[in-house]
């Protein structure tokens, strides 16, 4: 195994000012987004860390993928059966991170996490392949199953269910929306002083300061 402690990189691409911050975390976050949207070294630049505590206090992090980026915060979705969403139906709050490692970024996210509404989750729902589409049906999430040839005959009998017709979102799948309260950007540099950059709300109004590495 190669020993991680001698792997170091040297972060050189780029720094954070606050004469260059936008003025509102998601004006930055477009911003930083569509850099690496636009690079095609950036392998799924939507995809995301999110982490969670479930009712026991265990902590549980997992990559899911953005598929709304607003005001409002970032939208992802699920089986509302999963490991995920009983940890936010006990404790509806998350944290979570886009990491760009080619643009020696991050940004991290934190705050509480409701549904989002039904309207919107048909919406996106009807614009996903139709494998994904089956998927969401076939899939019993986070549940154990005995091979992978049982989880392809549900995918089969879910293909068999629909035909060619339309298919429905699943009533036990769909959106979440995490409304962030503290929006962090890091931005890399030499030497390991990274640039820091926070907006945090305090009541209504929301406050920028930096931070040490």
């Amino acid at each position: 195994m190669t020993d991680p402690a001698g792997l170091r990189a040297n972060y050189t691409r780029g720094h954070l000012d606050e004469t260059e911050v936008a003025g509102t975390w998601i004006g930055q976050l477009r911003v930083w987004f569509d850099a690496a949207a636009a690079d095609p070294v950036v392998l799924e630049p939507n995809a995301v860390q999110l982490a969670t505590v479930g009712p026991d206090g265990r902590p549980a992090v997992r990559t899911v993928l953005a598929k709304g980026i607003d005001e409002r915060g970032i939208v992802f979705y699920t089986n509302y059966d999963s490991a995920k969403a009983r940890d936010l139906a006990a404790n509806p709050r998350a944290a979570a991170v886009f990491v760009w490692v080619a643009h020696q970024r991050q940004v991290r996210l934190s705050g509480p996490v409701r549904k989002v509404e039904r309207a919107e989750t048909e919406a996106y729902f009807a614009q996903r392949p139709r494998e994904s589409q089956l998927g969401a049906w076939a899939s019993p999430q986070s549940q154990v199953v005995a091979s992978r040839a049982a989880l392809d005959r549900l995918a089969d009998e879910a293909a068999a269910r629909f035909g060619d017709g339309a298919i429905p979102a699943p009533p036990h799948w769909g959106g979440y929306l995490l409304e962030p309260d503290e929006v962090e950007f890091w931005q890399g540099r030499e030497g390991r002083l990274h640039d820091r950059i926070r907006f945090r709300l305090a009541g209504e109004d929301w406050v920028r300061e930096r931070l040490a590495p």
